[in-house]
């Protein structure tokens, strides 16, 4: 059983992360993207989570809010 686990990440290089806490022997899992940066999600999460605007985002865009 291995805790962390080394993945490589596109921005920082390869980064050791924890691993799949649980071992199944007929679905074993993986680990198959690294961990999003800050705010790589944000855009997506408000207007498809939340339902704001392209001009909403925008808007919070311009006011340096995100």
């Amino acid at each position: 059983m291995r805790a962390l686990v080394e993945i490589e990440h596109p921005k920082i290089g390869k980064i050791k992360q924890i691993g799949i806490p649980m071992k199944f022997s007929e679905t074993p899992g993986e680990i198959r993207t690294p961990p999003p940066l800050l705010g790589q999600h944000t855009k997506e999460i408000l207007k498809n989570l939340l339902g704001y605007s392209e001009e909403e985002i925008k808007q919070l865009e311009r006011e340096e809010i995100i």
